[in-house]
């Protein structure tokens, strides 16, 4: 099994994550030194992309360094994310390019003046968040239209053509215009868009050097250089002075189109900011540790900071601002430490538009477009596609997509919402309802949510139950609402009346609520009497919620019996007295942890047991046939059954101190493991085996801090199986193990993940493990359970990754 790791651990060879600053260096030093880097390597993604963009709305290119500059001035020092980076953005180019068109450039600047001062409007009333609800299949179909868009207009220039008005008119023209080819401007086109595709891919250590130089800026300077060496004749950029820039003038149009402009700004530019916000917060948390973070993303204050750069924006003659994705994350991976960086790349962009004038001259308009026109398309993101798909939102995602092509982007917003309002109205009123009769027992099921709109069809159905009859009713959504609650309610009063019996399981307690799980269930009899019962997890989440460290006492607990009391006594024993009564408090030591385990036992017995002593029996006559063996470690915090949503004869489970599987004929060996491994695989034949590992184990923090010659002691012994785990951490020739999204937050953590790694290698060394490996019917399976998180990884097969899986209700993953 090879190591490989998708991100470097540290920026220095050898660093290990979470690891603190070196000592003795002043913090303030350190992180002026690392915005200053970051500062620069943004500038130089920003510097071309900002007159791109300009390009491709029709803007004077000088816009886009002004707005460029702003955002990084204005939004960097009063926004609420320090290391997110705005500028003009992909995602308003089309909105710009319509409002340029119709209304003309100074014109579109005060619109985008008027947008930034309705956006501090919004934050001034703290509705940043508001923004946020939004269904992402409307925000990433927005986007996807943007990009098409994009695309299909640069496409022309890179073609050597013109671009179009609307994105019809530029498909229509596009026949045409590949009749008419431009082999220069195609040529450089072409140039640019495979070094961008190349660049990060280049290979050895030349390869990685090269690399820091971003790829938009290597590509288009490449081309620049191409063009100018070989004196190409194709248009270039052409930045006029200064002095003839033009600033905004007082908005001329129909009032209403106006309106709608600044609102489609507004729209469009707050909520591409906040998710930007809310992804370079999630890409800041998996990347750093705790120590090393900034604060969190103030939201409002972020909108504040956009609307104040908008105004600027607007009024110094710029494109409308947004934050900016793939700024913020280069900002972040580039190692930027506060706002300073973002400030200092606004700085870099005013003194390239007053000293770099004769050098952007030479860009090449076919590189610029070829750069856009690859943003356009990245917009189309294939991972926004599968996510909506296992959503059950690809119809809204595409009818979005469709109406931004064909209407703008605020007509495709408005219709992705309606759609996206019909889908969940159709979801709602999708009920499914059943009714069959079992060995003399009604059985009716009840799928999806109960509103007035399944009120017929349920009552219906209950009109065919006999009265006298026992009915099992299995409520299986999430919500009820009056309607249903009453005519629910109203036939179980006089099913009941009639001397029938019933069962409920998962039914809200009152219309509107919230359905309980269906593992909670609600009994009645023919007297109409019933309790709540199957709730296995309650005495368990109350002494979460109550219970300090170190404080053992149930908050409502009675006086705790003697040694003597009787045992008989417990079958008495509730939540609210977990206990019993009439107890000396001197006793309380030895006797809470019995009162416990009896009140668990009572409590099984009353509300569990019922529910599963047939299948239980059915295990009984014909004997377990798990599927798989579960070896993890004794860890009092680790619930098999939880973390794997398995039940009786599911599982064929070994905990040890550090989940570890040691060697066969290894010193200080323990044969109650290796005999585990031999009767699950040889006898119960098993289909797999998972080694579990998890966060915070104490095996693996005394295995890390134990040293050679310690006093041998049972469990000095046993770690002994774990050393492997140790050096393989430490050895050169494998990579750390890495879980998606986030490097490891510690040495602890590094060593648990490798721990599952080298157990998996050991488990491959047992005699009857490597037959049926050999067979091909067996499998291994590493996993890591991040208790903190309640979140578990599977390790990806060929590489020590661990992948986060996460499955819906039927079992897709998500």
């Amino acid at each position: 099994m090879t190591a490989t790791f998708s991100k470097p651990l540290a920026d220095t060879p050898g660093a290990k994550p979470g690891s603190p600053s070196p000592p003795g260096r002043p913090p303030g030093r350190a992180d002026l030194a690392a915005d200053l880097s970051a500062s620069l390597t943004v500038f130089l993604i920003a510097l071309p992309l900002s007159l791109g963009i300009a390009l491709a709305t029709g803007a004077p290119l000088q816009a886009g360094l002004v707005a460029a500059a702003v955002g990084g001035l204005v939004a960097g020092y009063f926004g609420g994310a320090p290391l997110q980076v705005s500028g003009p953005a992909a995602g308003l180019t089309v909105v710009t390019a319509e409002l340029i068109q119709r209304y003309g450039w100074r014109t579109t600047c005060a619109i985008t003046v008027l947008a930034g001062c309705c956006q501090l409007g919004l934050a001034a009333l703290r509705t940043a968040r508001s923004a946020l609800m939004v269904s992402p299949a409307i925000v990433h179909g927005m986007l996807a239209g943007i990009g098409v868009t994009i695309a299909l207009a640069q496409l022309h220039i890179v073609l050597g053509g013109t671009p179009q008005s609307s994105a019809l008119a530029n498909v229509r023209e596009l026949p045409s215009q590949l009749a008419d080819i431009h082999p220069t401007a195609l040529g450089i086109s072409a140039l640019t868009l495979l070094l961008l595709i190349a660049w990060p891919r280049l290979p050895g250590r030349a390869g990685q050097a090269l690399r820091k130089v971003p790829a938009a800026l290597a590509a288009v300077g490449t081309a620049t250089a191409v063009a100018a060496v070989a004196g190409l004749q194709l248009p270039r950029v052409d930045l006029p002075s200064w002095r003839s820039h033009a600033l905004p003038e007082l908005p001329e149009g129909p009032v209403l189109g106006l309106i709608a402009a600044v609102l489609t700004i507004t729209l469009v530019g707050s909520v591409e900011s906040l998710l930007s916000t809310v992804a370079t917060d999630k890409l800041i948390a998996s990347e750093r540790p705790t120590g090393s973070r900034p604060p969190r993303a103030d939201l409002d204050r972020e909108l504040r900071g956009q609307g104040a750069a908008n105004i600027v924006s607007g009024a110094l003659g710029g494109l409308p601002i947004t934050g900016v994705a793939v700024r913020s994350v280069a900002n972040v991976k580039s190692g930027a430490m506060s706002r300073k960086s973002a400030m200092l790349h606004g700085f870099w962009v005013v003194l390239a538009a007053g000293l770099l004038v004769p050098v952007l001259d030479l860009i090449p308009l076919a590189a610029l477009a070829a750069l856009v026109m690859a943003v356009g398309v990245q917009m189309v993101s294939i991972t926004h596609m599968r996510t909506v798909t296992r959503h059950r939102e690809i119809a809204v995602y595409a009818t979005t997509i469709a109406a931004v092509v064909l209407g703008g982007v605020l007509e495709g917003v408005g219709v992705g919402i309606a759609v996206a309002v019909a889908l969940a109205l159709h979801r709602l009123a999708r009920t499914r309802i059943t009714l069959e009769e079992r060995d003399g027992v009604h059985h009716l099921a009840v799928r999806g949510q109960l509103t007035f709109l399944a009120v017929p069809r349920l009552s219906r159905t209950l009109a065919q139950i006999p009265h006298k009859g026992h009915v099992v009713v299995e409520l299986g959504g999430s919500f009820m609402d009056h309607a249903a609650y009453e005519t629910l309610h109203d036939w179980q009063e006089s099913h009941l009346a009639h001397g029938g019996s019933l069962e409920v399981n998962g039914p809200p307690a009152e219309p509107g609520a919230r359905a309980v799980p269906a593992s909670r269930t609600a009994s009645a009899s023919a007297s109409g009497s019933g309790h709540h019962c199957c709730r296995p997890w309650t005495p368990w989440k109350n002494h979460c919620d109550h219970q300090p460290v170190g404080d053992r006492t149930h908050p409502e607990a009675a006086p705790v019996p003697s040694a003597s009391a009787d045992a008989g006594r417990a079958g008495a024993v509730t939540d609210r007295d977990p206990a019993g009564e009439g107890a000396g408090a001197a006793a309380a030591p030895r006797s809470r942890g019995a009162s416990r385990l009896a009140s668990g036992i009572t409590a099984f017995q009353r509300d569990t047991a019922p529910h599963v002593r047939d299948e239980l029996a059915r295990l009984a006559r014909e004997g377990q046939r798990p599927s798989q063996l579960f070896l993890t470690c004794a860890d009092s915090r680790l619930v098999t059954s939880m973390i794997t949503a398995s039940g009786p004869g599911d599982l064929f489970t070994v905990r040890n101190v550090g989940n570890l599987v040691p060697l066969p004929g290894a010193e200080t060996g323990d044969d109650s493991v290796a005999a585990a491994i031999e009767y699950a695989v040889d006898v119960l034949q098993v289909d797999s085996i998972t080694v579990c590992g998890h966060s915070g184990c104490g095996a693996m923090q005394a295995l890390l801090n134990s040293a050679p010659g310690e006093p041998a002691t049972p469990l000095g012994r046993w770690l002994r199986h774990g050393r492997p785990s140790l050096e393989r951490m430490d050895s050169p020739h494998h990579a750390w193990a890495r879980i998606a999204g986030r490097l490891p937050a510690d040495a602890v953590e590094q060593l648990c993940l490798t721990n599952v790694v080298q157990q998996l290698e050991h488990l491959r060394a047992h005699e009857s493990v490597a037959r049926r490996l050999a067979e091909g019917t067996l499998e291994l399976h590493g996993m890591y359970f991040h208790v903190g998180e309640a979140q578990a990884y599977l390790l990806s097969e060929g590489e020590d990754f661990f992948d986060c899986r996460v499955f819906d209700s039927v079992g897709r993953r998500t």
